[in-house]
């Protein structure tokens, strides 16, 4: 067993004992409120995509980085070779750290270090696991449609090659790894979410100084080449 392994089952063990179980697990209405601070990675509810995240539907009972259709960090893929699944007990140790089950995850999510917040967010999320026919109408705010970007600079087919290129500037600051330390990981993104995101700083409609002159600098099809590379890094 690696030491990875034992961390987790130690773990594991320790949550299954403690006082918080399954169904005590709060307020999903409340759990709503706190699941504002997710959301802009992840989805849930009907039509729920994979975006900088996979969806949520139906977590319970999902191994870590079960989803083939989604490509998760390498750090994710260890946690659910070793047997990490999300419950109850788990997802509650893993949002209040998520570096302790992950230590080189791209999610730049801190953790929720208050337990009731933690306790309401595992409610909200198991409504869209327990009755997926009744899974509410997906969050239209947790994807990036609101927006004034011209539909041909959307449109535009990014060159990988070129983006890599580019891309030096970019990683001075973002890890190529995907990693996360302090500064959000920009590996994996969507292509459109990517451009959306660069030409909200170029507009000046996201306010990060250094951020604004980088993106400033570019063209749309930079922009674009950009997206396309670090849709698809793999490291």
């Amino acid at each position: 067993m690696t030491r990875f392994s034992r961390f987790l089952s130690m773990g594991v063990a320790v949550l299954l004992g403690a006082s918080a179980t399954a169904d005590e697990f709060g307020d999903p209405r409340a759990g709503a409120k706190v699941y504002s601070q997710c959301k802009g990675c992840h989805q849930v509810g009907a039509g729920a995509t994979h975006r900088i995240g996979p969806h949520l539907n139906d977590l319970f009972g999902r191994a870590a980085a079960g989803m083939e259709d989604f490509k998760y960090s390498k750090s994710f893929q260890r946690a659910g070779a070793s047997g990490l699944e999300w419950h109850a007990e788990t997802l509650n140790a893993f949002l209040e750290n998520p570096r302790s089950y992950a230590s080189g995850t791209r999610m730049s999510f801190r953790g929720l270090k208050d337990e009731t917040d933690r306790r309401n967010v595992i409610a909200y999320l198991r409504d869209f696991s327990d009755d997926p026919a009744n899974i509410p109408e997906a969050d239209p705010t947790a994807t990036p449609t609101n927006h004034d970007i011209d539909p041909a600079i959307l449109a535009l087919q990014g060159d990988p090659e070129y983006g890599e290129y580019l891309s030096s500037e970019c990683t001075t600051c973002h890890q190529a790894s995907g990693g996360d330390d302090g500064i959000p990981s920009i590996v994996y993104w969507p292509e459109e979410d990517f451009v959306l995101a660069m030409h909200a700083y170029k507009n000046k409609q996201r306010q990060h100084p250094v951020m604004q002159m980088m993106a400033g600098r570019l063209s749309n099809e930079e922009i674009a080449a950009l997206a396309a590379y670090f849709k698809n890094l793999d490291n």
